[in-house]
């Protein structure tokens, strides 16, 4: 329907997941049997939201590249990981697109031998990141660090986000070698990502260098609290972990000696009293930063590897379609901010998956109301339309702003007695005529 209708062609699909958090207990909500299916479970698990606190499901998204249109939704168990979704999403996708041959584009979840295995041996292509755990990633940077790869620009654009920021450069490299399984690795250096990743790593230093003093002066206060060896390695611990900055920090545990005098016997001291020296042994810290580690880091950083199984596509082609990847996170942030998709008031977990599935279904309007109205300014050759408010220039028009130009239009109708005496229909204004003729919706469906 979608590509007759619309003209979306599948071809380039990009798959990610996000957790929808629920409040409630849902005891029976455990996969159980539904009308004769197995219900999703609501359960606890990696809280995409950052509320571990709460149970969830898991809310799977593929979405077209072109305008970024949704084709397919499915609802998982809320413990559910991401490796374990491709193959079967995949699998639905090849039915409904009615071929193989199209490029399936996902995280670095998809990079695991089954899924990339069961997709290249049905016919399918892929694009993935590779993730760091794996061992020609490590193997590439400890190359890097006596090496300059001959890296190919590929895109010179302005900063999007600092009008006179430093621009933003794109590099790729495909080395000789593949990967384990004989695919294709092409890497990608990002000088803003590089600059980004630098600032960042000195940020969380200075952070876990700042909460480390602050344990420091908790240990020699006159009345620390922590006392023991397991206590203090803990909390060493938690701070480095918390920064991620394991690898740059050496901390030590030391134990420094304190001496003080009180005199053997009772009373007022003279020439010839004596003293006893009593020492007190205390924990201590000290850090010094591994500056070989970070320099180390330093060499690669704002750079990653992508893998793919299709060598009809050129570095700079693989690179084009993971850069569009984002764009499944847009629809994610409409579905829980614009949709307000939470909080969920169902208690059945039938009826909830239900629900979810017609979200998607305005998700999939929304994006086909966009796309249609972009692709109609750029055949008109219209580069933006006055739709935001205090009628200022849009060149991307969204979907909430359409319909917010169209709230103000109404029709009016006298009756008395029961009877119609006369209908005013809608006035539209001339940018409200000019979208429905973009939109191809007749004016007579506002006036009739």
């Amino acid at each position: 329907m979608l590509g007759q209708r619309f003209g979306v062609r599948m071809q380039q699909l990009h798959n990610d997941s996000t957790s929808i958090s629920l409040c409630g207990q849902y005891r029976k909500a455990r996969g159980r049997s539904v009308r004769g299916r197995t219900a999703p479970a609501i359960v606890h698990g990696f809280s995409k939201d950052m509320r571990p606190d709460l149970k969830q499901l898991l809310f799977i998204l593929t979405t077209d590249a072109d305008g970024g249109v949704p084709v397919h939704f499915r609802c998982a168990d809320g413990n559910t990981t991401d490796v374990r979704t491709h193959i079967e999403t995949w699998n639905t996708l090849r039915a409904l697109a009615g071929r193989a041959d199209f490029v399936y584009v996902a995280d670095s979840k998809l990079c695991s031998f089954e899924n990339m295995d069961h997709i290249a041996r049905a016919g399918g292509r892929f694009v993935t990141v590779m993730p760091r755990s794996r061992q020609e990633d490590a193997q590439f940077r400890r190359w890097i660090q006596t090496n300059t790869p001959p890296w190919e620009q590929v895109w010179d654009r302005p900063n999007a986000r600092e009008a006179n920021g430093p621009r933003d450069l794109w590099y790729v490299f495909k080395p000789e070698l593949p990967s384990a399984e004989l695919y294709r690795i092409v890497w990608v250096w990002s000088t803003l990502l590089q600059l980004h990743q630098t600032h960042r790593r000195q940020k969380h230093l200075a952070s876990a260098i700042e909460q480390l003093g602050d344990l420091k002066r908790r240990l020699a206060a006159a009345r620390a609290r922590l006392r023991g060896a397991a206590q203090i390695d803990f909390e060493v611990a938690q701070i480095l972990e918390r920064y991620n900055v394991v690898r740059y920090l050496r901390v030590k545990r030391v134990v420094r000696e304190q001496h003080s005098f009180k005199q053997s016997h009772r009373g007022r001291p003279s020439p010839n009293t004596t003293f006893r020296k009593i020492t007190r042994r205390r924990y201590d810290i000290e850090w010094s930063l591994d500056q070989d580690a970070i320099a180390y880091d330093q060499k690669s950083d704002g750079q990653y590897p992508l893998l793919t199984n299709d060598r009809s596509l050129t570095p700079a082609q693989v690179l084009s379609a993971h850069k569009a990847q984002p764009r499944i996170e847009k629809r994610f942030e409409q579905l829980k901010s614009v949709h307000e998709i939470a909080p969920v008031f169902l208690k059945n977990e039938a009826r909830i998956e239900a629900l979810f599935t017609v979200y998607f279904l305005s998700l999939m309007v929304q994006a086909l109301i966009e796309r249609e109205l972009r692709l109609a300014m750029a055949a008109a050759q219209i580069e933006q339309l006055p739709i935001y408010p205090e009628q200022r220039a849009c060149r991307r028009p969204t979907t909430e702003h359409i319909l917010r130009l169209f709230s103000l239009a109404e029709r009016i109708t006298v009756s008395a007695r029961g009877q119609t005496l006369r209908v005013f229909p809608p006035q539209l204004t001339e940018l409200q005529s000019q979208v429905l003729t973009l939109l191809g919706v007749p004016a007579s469906a506002y006036r009739t």
